[in-house]
């Protein structure tokens, strides 16, 4: 694999020797990890809450719908309740998500998931911290919250010294639990996210002329494609995911749409052509 990279290892290798790489993490990666601790999908996450509370059978596979069928009934204070028991066990990063968080040249790491393995990555490092999305149910008028490496919650301006940004779009267990994850949470995002109200502004200055490298996702939900389409908006028109086999319908037009080149290869193959020394090996080409 290392004497034949495919050309597109290649150019993601160069864009994260020169700092323009955004890796988009989804729940897919923690499907690699065995036992995982915590549900590594939304179908999963929409299961395990149906056996905590009785939810209609049609939605049962629907977490939104779940998760809002749960609020209308049993209040808030229950979905939050069973998104901490599903995502409080600590999840050991991946062997990928601690070379993400090794490298120096990293300037921001999306992750569209609960749990807490890519912070357990970067708690080897000081130079860093979270912003993420916040609840309209919990926090009213306030779109997002910045955090340091500590978890303390900061202002804005304490992003400054940071070398890297973890970007939580629908928040996570730590270090606030923070969860977008009901209709109603969407719902209220998607109202402002076409202009842009409920992504932070250090995210759009990061995301200018940059490139996404989308890990452990899938296109094939429109929420998933809607959140992807706002975080990427205003960055580079080169983009890639690692997704194996035949893409759905809608994800190839999305993926055409946005310049996204599919690298169709399991993720434990890229991560191993994806090791900090494989890539600096492959720059000097």
């Amino acid at each position: 694999m290392k004497n034949q990279l495919n050309p597109q290892l290649k150019d993601i290798h160069a864009a994260l020797a020169a700092g323009t790489l955004i890796p988009y993490l989804g729940s897919g990666l923690l499907e690699q990890m065995p036992d995982c601790p915590v549900p590594d999908s939304p179908e999963k996450l929409a299961a395990l809450m149906s056996t905590k509370v009785t939810v209609p059978h049609k939605i049962r596979k629907r977490l939104t719908a779940v998760a809002q069928f749960i609020e209308n009934f049993k209040h808030r204070k229950t979905v939050v309740d069973l998104m901490r028991q599903a995502f409080s066990a600590s999840v050991t990063p991946t062997s990928l998500q601690k070379s993400l968080a090794a490298h120096p040249n990293i300037p921001m790491i999306v992750d569209v998931w609960y749990d807490d393995a890519m912070r357990n990555a970067l708690n080897a490092r000081t130079d860093w911290g979270q912003v993420q999305g916040l609840s309209q149910a919990e926090h009213f008028g306030i779109w997002f919250q910045y955090y340091d490496a500590a978890g303390k919650a900061v202002v804005e301006e304490t992003a400054d010294d940071w070398k890297t940004v973890l970007y939580q779009p629908i928040g996570a267990f730590a270090p606030a639990q923070n969860y977008l994850v009901s209709d109603s949470d969407y719902v209220e995002v998607l109202t402002e996210i076409d202009i842009q109200t409920p992504i932070p502004p250090l995210v759009q200055t990061l995301r200018r002329g940059r490139h996404f490298l989308f890990l452990g996702c899938r296109f094939n939900d429109q929420l998933q494609r809607t959140f992807a389409r706002q975080i990427i908006k205003r960055s580079s028109d080169q983009h890639w995911a690692v997704l194996e086999g035949v893409p759905t319908r809608n994800e190839q037009r999305f993926m055409a749409e946005y310049g996204i080149r599919q690298i169709d290869m399991p993720l434990a193959e890229f991560e191993a052509a994806f090791m900090p020394e494989t890539a600096i090996a492959c720059t000097s080409v």
